[in-house]
């Protein structure tokens, strides 16, 4: 069960959900398991797992990790689900995606907040996740509609077509730092193409998919189409496992991703992999240095830094370094930090104690390293005591980096810049590309000849060109190398979640060699 207090303010209700206790503070009675288009209590099990808030340090709840029972009482209502739901036209489909979408743009605010309070990440940030997830359901409502297959003419009136058919029941799998949105990215393409889906949170963050999967049977949905299960490793590989299980789609580590892939493996299921990322942000000295910074700053303290595609290794060419430095850390010194639910805060809290050790460990091992901590990668505790408990720091700017330092070798995943300078294009090409992750990278310049050259040249998937972290839900995400594979997003995407049938009409005699 679901039980505990929450900070949210008093306009908060997340549909009868949460009420008022005499004490003011918000009581939440909910499982957070979903399937059959209801919330499920499953049998209390001993090794239950506490979810805190990261804002406060405080335990929100007791996670039930679904077992084999439930899983399979998951996957076989999903199943149930993809028989009625992939006979139904396009145009069905898209009327109730639609309907999800406005449901979640009228709940935006309930969602944002609880997205906050089980993640850390400030209000402002929450509020644009809330909005990507209705984006993608709008966007795959309209491709819904425009799923075909080809006529290919033959010789002697004879011809081809081809169908594109839904997988059957696909299993998403999420990561912590977008709870929300990774869980709309994946049902909503899924869900277009005709499949059903059974999605699997982090069990750091697993409080707001169950939500999405209320809004879906709130719009209409078959139950059964959109289910949720908790829990961490051994839940997740009872789903890749299952035979009815036709594709896993995985966000996470690139550890985690390799074992998905060999579990796969075993039933030659297609998997979708968006893992990890070290990428890399090119500053040349033609670039306009206040967008150059801005930018810089967007590609590192995003979601308190806990972000894949972040542009964390910022190779800064030399005649302009000492400049950008300045107003990097200018800017850096002057992120307001605290209380994540705050309209003014610009960086809440990482998401869990051993995960801010983790990454104030990565500070020490850097200076250890020889790289000056120019501002910022300490410990920070909040004026307010409510928050004395949470798992805050500064965020960290780091000069003097090499290319054989930790820091910049190895994922961090916290709110950590390391800055590195460069002389020429063809040396920063050949250092940017030194890395076995390729998930993201950026570049600013004036000259717009070197901006298409560079990118040409730069092996990573998403790539930016005088901005970064900018992911609108028209272009396709993902990565090359061991940043996995396959997209989320974009048209494309629609090529992973279904099949190709091929069929053939011979309109005369069969010409028979026997």
């Amino acid at each position: 069960m679901l039980a505990f207090a929450l900070r949210l303010r008093p306009s908060t209700g997340l549909y009868g959900v949460l009420r008022y206790a005499s004490s003011g503070s918000i009581d939440v009675q909910a499982p957070l398991n979903f399937w059959g288009g209801v919330r499920r209590k499953i049998q209390p099990q001993l090794d239950n797992e506490p979810v805190y808030e990261p804002s406060t340090g405080r335990v929100l709840c007791q996670l039930e990790a679904a077992g084999a029972a439930e899983v399979e009482q998951a996957v076989l209502d999903s199943q149930s689900a993809f028989t009625l739901w992939s006979q139904m036209t396009g145009m069905e489909r898209s009327r109730l995606m639609r309907a999800a979408a406005a449901i979640i743009e009228r709940r935006r605010e309930e969602i944002a907040e609880m997205e906050v309070v089980n993640n850390g990440k400030s209000i402002t940030e929450a509020r644009w996740d809330v909005d990507s997830a209705r984006l993608c359901i709008e966007y795959y409502a309209g491709l819904a509609c425009t799923l075909a297959g080809q006529h290919v003419q033959l010789a002697g009136g004879s011809f081809a077509y081809t169908r594109r058919e839904p997988l059957g029941v696909c299993v998403g799998i999420g990561a912590w730092n977008y709870p929300f949105q990774i869980a709309a990215w994946k049902s909503a393409p899924a869900l277009a193409c005709g499949n059903s889906m059974v999605f699997k949170p982090s069990p750091l963050t697993p409080v707001t998919a169950v939500l999405l999967a209320e809004v879906y049977a709130q719009a209409g949905a078959p139950p059964g189409l959109f289910n949720v299960v908790q829990g961490g490793q051994e839940t997740g590989g009872l789903l890749v496992h299952h035979p009815l299980v036709a594709k896993v789609s995985f966000t996470g580590s690139v550890p985690t991703g390799k074992k998905i892939m060999e579990m796969a493996s075993k039933g030659v299921k297609p998997v979708t992999l968006e893992l990890g990322g070290k990428s890399p942000l090119l500053v040349f000295a033609d670039s306009d240095l206040e967008n150059a910074v801005k930018g810089a700053l967007m590609a590192n303290f995003l979601s308190q830094g806990q972000v894949c595609s972040n542009g964390t290794r910022v190779f800064v060419q030399k005649q302009i370094l000492s400049e950008f430095l300045e107003e990097v850390v200018r800017r850096t010194r002057a992120i307001p930090i605290g209380d994540p639910l705050l309209d003014a805060t610009r960086m809440g809290a990482l998401v869990s104690r051993p995960h801010l050790d983790r990454v104030l460990g990565c500070v020490e091992r850097a200076k250890k390293e020889g790289a000056a901590v120019l501002t910022g990668g300490q410990r920070h505790r909040p004026s307010d005591p409510r928050l004395q408990g949470g798992y805050y720091m500064t965020p960290c700017v780091l000069g003097g980096c090499t290319d054989d330092m930790a820091c910049v070798r190895e994922e961090i995943f916290g709110p950590v810049m390391s800055v590195l300078s460069f002389d020429t294009e063809e040396e920063v090409l050949r250092r940017a590309n030194d890395s076995v992750l390729g998930l993201a990278a950026g570049v600013f310049t004036r000259d717009v000849q070197r901006a298409h050259r560079v990118v040409a040249q730069l092996q990573a998937g998403s790539c930016f060109i005088n901005n970064y972290n900018v992911t609108p839900v028209e272009l396709p995400f993902g990565g090359y190398k061991m940043s996995g594979f396959g997209r989320e997003n974009g048209q494309v995407t629609a090529e992973y979640y279904s099949q190709l049938k091929t069929v053939y009409v011979e309109m005369g005699d069969v010409d028979s060699l026997f």
